[in-house]
């Protein structure tokens, strides 16, 4: 079990998806995104195993759900500045968290 304090420790905001690019460096297929989580944090890139159920096109724009505050992590000579919170057992079957109405990036989640 988690402590609601341990819980209370991520930083978990809403992003808008700005870049799309292959991660070409990756054995699996994987993206480099682009996310603008507002003037507090900024933009930040993250990798993420995203291509087997989502087209560039797809995640262009899109409101996700991440995790901030994690230590950043060398993915395929890459840094990683995040994690965006994904459901779903098979990598071509994962489904974002997202929001349901139109709201500003940088929002946390809580």
């Amino acid at each position: 079990m988690v402590t609601f304090d341990e819980f209370a420790k991520l930083d978990i905001r809403v992003g808008k998806v700005l870049n799309v690019e292959d991660h070409e460096k990756a054995r699996k297929p994987m993206y480099k995104l682009t996310i603008d989580f507002g003037p507090e944090i900024g933009q930040r890139q993250i990798i993420a195993g995203l291509k087997a159920s989502y087209s560039k096109d797809e995640l262009m724009n899109k409101k996700v759900v991440c995790i901030v505050n994690l230590d950043p992590k060398v993915i395929a000579g890459t840094e990683s500045q995040g994690m965006v919170l994904a459901a779903g057992e098979n990598a071509d079957a994962i489904s974002l968290l997202t929001v349901d109405r139109d709201i500003e990036q940088g929002n946390r989640v809580r």
